[in-house]
């Protein structure tokens, strides 16, 4: 078990960040995407020592987490790739006459040093090494990263290997600093640090919130992208649920109950109106849960939060239980599905709570009318999936429309579990899903997060970023009077 750094310890590494993110925005975009190019390289190169203490410290399956470093790497490349083509300067020239009209141009640069947190469930793709580091250094800012409790060994491989990429390419040591010890303490020391300009976290409600409420208390406030859960409920519609009984109820419960429930885009709600058919739905559903053999979670945490949560849903009022995983008199997680009315949902707000495991809950609403009235007392989701028909999304383009004001991702078919790494992915969305719903932590465009716009007025040519100068030395896409043009 590692000590908690001191404060007098954060403060240095956090100190040494401001060496770091002015290095990160005195060289150009294209230095800057070979810089996490290199990274990238180190973190491909590791080898089977980081997948077996991953495996030793999450429980999560060898395969899994080959593809979760692949994941990683990808997402350094192709965040530098998307840095290095200059779409994020966002650059804007509106040249001036010398007389009257000022010669105004805009870009967008870093933010400043930016504090990370991790997440348990991706100890790769959303840790030490993950996306919100990668955008951070791709928008120009140094990075502060906490420690992860849940495996700490895990991300002490990865910070070598940053590390190491950092020293090839010749940088500063500054622009990645490493901060140890589990306790929220740490995390309070480090968002309350004055030099701290935006934190990025993956993680519970409570946690983020905390660290939101922080940030925004703070004499200089800073912002927190904080991405906090989701129940991600999924609507089946009449027409698709009684052509695709069989092949829904396997695929739903396929997606609940994948890498032991422990994913933010989980399907925790299904919502269906009452009918002949939903009854047989149900029967499908329970043949295909009780085939679930109970898995161990990420640690005794979560698998204790699990069971609690699930306990807690399972003892309120109208709740029955549809179906249950197989079970030993192990300590392990077994999934479960129940269900509830309609009414009984609108009426008990612990029912529409994010149990982050593998179980869900289905919704058998009287009518459409009270499908309405769930999906307008639902809280803000990272999705909302539509199990339809086109037959069926035409029947209702008002719930269809009053999902988009809920939701930064709508689905039509198929299920949430999978989040690409492309520009189109929006991993994001309205409170309490996330604190900002303007920005993803998934994909190049998480890199908006940590920048701001500058302006400058009448400056010398010569004097200006590379990305305004009249020759326009990067050849990026700029908007110059008006006209997009890379001349």
């Amino acid at each position: 078990m590692r000590i908690d750094m001191s404060n007098e310890q954060i403060h240095a590494i956090v100190q040494d960040s401001l060496i770091g993110y002015q290095y990160l925005q005195q060289i150009s975009l294209a230095e800057r995407a070979a810089l996490m190019h290199a990274i990238a390289d180190e973190i491909e190169a590791l080898d089977d020592e980081l997948i077996q203490t991953a495996h030793a410290e999450s429980a999560l399956p060898l395969p899994r987490l080959q593809g979760e470093k692949g994941r990683t790497v990808n997402q350094w490349r192709s965040y530098a790739n998307a840095v290095k083509s200059g779409i994020y300067a966002e650059a804007r020239i509106d040249k001036g006459d010398g007389a009257a009209k000022a010669d105004l141009r805009k870009y967008n640069k870093g933010i400043g040093p930016v504090a990370v947190f991790g997440a348990s469930n991706f100890p790769f793709a959303f840790s030490t090494a993950g996306g919100d580091t990668a955008s951070a250094v791709g928008a120009g800012c140094s990075v502060i990263f906490k420690e992860h409790p849940g495996h700490p060994n895990t991300s002490k491989i990865m910070a070598d290997a940053i590390a190491r990429g950092i020293a090839k390419f010749g940088a500063p040591a500054a622009v990645f600093g490493y901060v140890e010890g589990g306790s929220n303490a740490v995390g309070e020391a480090l968002v309350l640090h004055p030099a701290i300009k935006a934190v990025a976290f993956t993680g519970s409600f409570r946690g983020g919130k905390a660290l939101f409420d922080l940030g925004a208390q703070r004499p200089e406030p800073i912002p927190v992208f904080a991405e906090m859960g989701s129940v991600n409920p999924v609507f089946a519609l009449p027409g698709y649920l009684a052509e695709n009984l069989d092949a829904f109820a396997t695929q739903y419960v396929s997606s609940l109950t994948l890498g032991v429930g422990q994913f933010c885009t989980n399907p925790g709600l299904l919502v269906a109106v009452k009918s002949p058919a939903l009854e047989v739905f149900k029967e499908r559903l329970e043949t295909e849960v009780k085939k679930v053999s109970e898995a161990t979670m990420l640690h005794e945490g979560i698998a204790k939060a699990y069971t609690q949560a699930k306990d807690k849903l399972a003892s309120q009022s109208d709740v029955a239980l549809v179906g249950e995983g197989l079970s030993s008199d192990s300590s392990q997680a077994v999934a479960a599905l129940y269900t509830t009315s309609g009414a009984s949902f609108l009426a008990n707000a612990v029912l529409g709570e994010e149990v982050f495991g593998p179980t869900g809950l289905l919704i058998e609403c009287e009518d459409e009318e009270q499908l309405t009235a769930v999906l307008l007392a639902l809280g803000g989701q990272l999705t909302i999936t539509f199990a339809a028909t086109v037959t069926d999304i035409q029947q209702h383009a008002g719930l269809f429309a009053m999902a988009q004001e809920k939701c930064g991702r709508l689905l039509f078919n198929g299920m949430p579990t999978g989040v690409e790494v492309v520009y189109a992915m929006q991993h994001g969305g309205p409170f309490p899903s996330t604190t900002d719903s303007r920005f993803t932590s998934v994909g190049p465009d998480a890199v908006k997060r940590f920048l701001r716009p500058l302006s400058f007025q009448n400056w010398p040519n010569e004097f200006l970023p590379l990305e305004l100068q009249d020759e326009n030395p990067l050849a990026i896409e700029r908007i110059v009077d008006n006209n997009r043009t890379v001349d």
